[in-house]
């Protein structure tokens, strides 16, 4: 397609309010600063928020600028990061704490269960005491995959077996980070415990009955549909449910989450770069198909991380075009409450800075809980 005729397809697709009504596409940077194609992307219609990797880090004075720079250009952007703790902690350096696997927490709840709550809550306030000192909204945290011992990707980042225990360190965490101004996400929904493949490279697939998931995997969601202000879908096949994965599946996202289980919140994909994002039906699909195939199932939000890095982000281009040209034909259509429920992620709350931080007796008192 020409520029031209590109140009007038876009023109065409944001005639009107509707069109402008959802902003579901979070993208990612490629380093500590912006670059003018960055800014394109940022400003673009479909972009509702950055998600920053440990590549985007270089000190909390560069984080703090970076991300002021961003809000600068959209005040409206949500600035996430998958900041959990233990291995999956992008941020470790110039004064952030490192925080305890979520395992570890679940370790102590065995030795002591209101010792680990309390920790738990300690390491959520932390976590995100720390994030929003730094310019940072957002955490997808916490992990409620049960650990079976099955899966290295999941792996310590589990707190227990028991969903129980899970679902109790998961909602303490999450009130930590409320403390703190932040609200939280769970995942990987209906659970990703169970399945030794890694979704990143493969397309895992868990072929337990929906009666066995409901009443194990998915019980920590159950429980917190009302404490947790967003989800992500896990890319795993349950072919005994819907032969797609969750994160594509009206059936998981809509039926059982929204309808069954009662969940209001935003749901948000997992990153459709993933292998796991990329078949569907037993096909290889292009990001724009995943991006459409994930909307159509009933993802709020779409995350598309590491894109920039390859070929100067031109398939992150090329995706966010094709979102554009699906626009006039109907093949998805803005929905006004995802973007109520993206905007309601957005801290309502300003953070302390860094200094005022350092001086606050709610911090210091949960980094001395979390020791």
């Amino acid at each position: 397609m020409s520029t031209a005729k590109n140009r007038k397809v876009q023109a065409e697709a944001l005639q009107g309010e509707d069109a402008l009504a959802h902003a579901p596409l979070m993208l990612d940077i490629a380093g500590i600063q912006l670059d003018a194609n960055d800014r394109r992307r940022l400003q673009h219609p479909l972009t509702g928020g950055l998600i920053l990797f440990s590549r985007n880090f270089q000190s909390r004075e560069q984080l703090t600028a970076l991300t002021s720079e961003v809000k600068a250009l959209r005040p409206d952007l949500l600035i996430a990061v998958d900041h959990e703790g233990g291995r999956v902690q992008r941020f470790r350096s110039d004064g952030f704490t490192h925080l305890p696997s979520m395992r570890s927490l679940g370790e102590r709840w065995m030795s002591d269960a209101m010792q680990a709550v309390s920790a738990a809550t300690a390491a959520g306030c932390v976590l995100a005491s720390e994030l929003r000192a730094c310019g940072v909204d957002f955490s997808f945290a916490p992990v409620l995959d049960l650990d079976h011992g099955a899966s290295s990707v999941i792996g310590d980042r589990s707190f227990h077996r028991d969903p129980r225990v899970v679902a109790l360190l998961a909602k303490s965490v999450a009130h930590g980070m409320l403390l703190a101004g932040m609200l939280s996400c769970g995942k990987h929904f209906p659970g990703h415990g169970f399945v030794k493949a890694d979704s990143h490279l493969d397309v895992p697939v868990d072929k337990r009955s929906l009666k066995a998931i409901l009443a194990d995997d998915a019980k920590p969601f159950e429980w917190l549909a009302l404490d947790l202000a967003a989800v992500m879908p896990a890319h795993v096949i349950y072919p005994k449910v819907d032969s797609r994965p969750a994160g594509f599946s009206a059936r998981w996202l809509q039926d059982i989450l929204r309808e069954r289980l009662g969940f209001a919140g935003a749901i948000f994909s997992d990153d459709l770069g993933m292998q796991g994002a990329r078949v569907l039906d037993g096909q290889a699909i292009s990001y724009t198909q995943a991006a459409l195939a994930a909307l159509d199932a009933g993802c709020d939000m779409l995350l598309l991380c590491n894109l920039s890095t390859l070929d100067q982000g031109r398939t992150l281009d090329d995706t966010m075009q094709g979102l554009m040209e699906a626009l006039p034909s109907g093949a998805w259509t803005p929905r006004l409450e995802s973007e109520a429920r993206r905007a309601a992620l957005l801290p309502q709350t300003a953070p302390l800075t860094w200094s005022e931080l350092m001086h606050d007796p709610t911090y210091h008192l949960a980094l001395q809980k979390l020791g």
